[in-house]
């Protein structure tokens, strides 16, 4: 299965990168093909509504989604990976999602997989809600397959979510993943 990881945050060493390494190690070892894609370091504009695409495409704006939009029509599996901002996925990441408007109709047809791996420095309980809603949510619209999330409360810092069971778990799903 060809994995398109969608990495949301701009630091590249950052905890929530740290659960996707994982992902992507317990993947690959199950022989799934892992493809990333950085939302924060490519040069992907805005969405500006205005549905020239059809919601079908092509985009009028001519930057860095071209590619990507090629990687994801590719794919059989979308992993959302993002940090936490203000119990929301990161601006960057919400970026790309957005751009999605072009090719909504070919991503529903494609009916893929997904997985949502996250990180927070809060550890309280409904310290994800608000992102677990949007992402499903995104399941539903997009005709995905969930096939599970990692969510890492407490992880504010790379050495505190190496020491927490969330790269494990990351892991694991990666390794659990059918074909």
């Amino acid at each position: 299965m060809k994995i398109v990881m969608l990495e949301g945050s701009p630091n590249r060493h950052g905890s929530s990168n740290l659960l996707a390494e994982e992902f992507a190690k317990g993947a690959e070892e199950a022989g799934h093909e892992i493809v990333t894609v950085s939302a924060a370091h490519s040069r992907i504009s805005p969405c500006t509504g205005c549905v020239a695409c059809g919601y079908n495409g092509p985009c009028v704006q001519k930057d860095d989604m071209e590619e990507i939009k090629k990687k994801i029509l590719d794919a059989d599996m979308l992993v959302f990976v993002t940090p936490l901002y203000y119990y929301g996925m990161s601006a960057q990441l919400k970026i790309l999602i957005d751009r999605f408007c072009a090719i909504n109709g070919s991503i529903q047809r494609k009916k893929m997989k997904s997985a949502l791996l996250s990180v927070a420095w809060n550890s309280d309980g409904w310290t994800f809600d608000a992102l677990e809603v949007h992402y499903h949510t995104l399941v539903k619209y997009l005709n995905f397959q969930d096939q599970g999330m990692v969510l890492g409360r407490g992880c504010g810092t790379p050495s505190m979510t190496k020491s927490s069971e969330y790269p494990e778990q990351a892991y694991r799903l990666g390794k659990s993943l059918d074909y």
